[in-house]
């Protein structure tokens, strides 16, 4: 199996937990979010250089499994990989694990979509997005 990346932690705030004391589901989501965002930071390719180059992504499908529960001051590691690169799609596998014991919490992926930022429509993934994300993984996503 390919190698994740472990590339964004955090602290479970009572705010994110529910009324059975444990991580409401929905916020694994808002983590998986933040991990995509660290993850691109991780090979310098941030929202800011999307923008300069004139694309972004727009979220269209997340999947979560739950395979345990965190609760209330778990630091929690998110990870990532880069799964697949279509011509105007990427697909991205997450997982979370609890620090304390590495127990795995949730794992899933997330497909965007690139668009233009002028018009709004899809557009290829850029080369240059495609050559800093193969240098950086050390396994290479499958390229559609």
């Amino acid at each position: 199996m390919a190698e994740y990346y472990d590339v964004f932690e955090n602290r479970v705030r009572f705010a994110e937990t529910d009324m059975q004391g444990i991580v409401f589901y929905g916020n694994y989501v808002t983590f998986q979010d933040e991990t995509f965002n660290a993850f691109l930071r991780k090979f310098d390719y941030g929202y800011d250089t999307f923008e300069a180059r004139g694309w972004d992504v727009h979220v269209v499908h997340v999947d979560l499994d739950y395979h345990a529960s965190a609760e209330f001051d778990d630091v929690l590691v998110n990870a990532m990989r880069a799964e697949t690169i279509g011509t105007k799609s990427l697909t991205f596998a997450y997982r979370a694990r609890r620090k304390a014991d590495d127990a795995l919490l949730a794992s899933g992926h997330v497909t965007y979509v690139a668009v233009d930022t002028e018009t709004g429509e899809p557009c290829r993934v850029p080369d240059d997005f495609r050559e800093a994300l193969l240098k950086f993984q050390e396994t290479p996503p499958e390229m559609k």
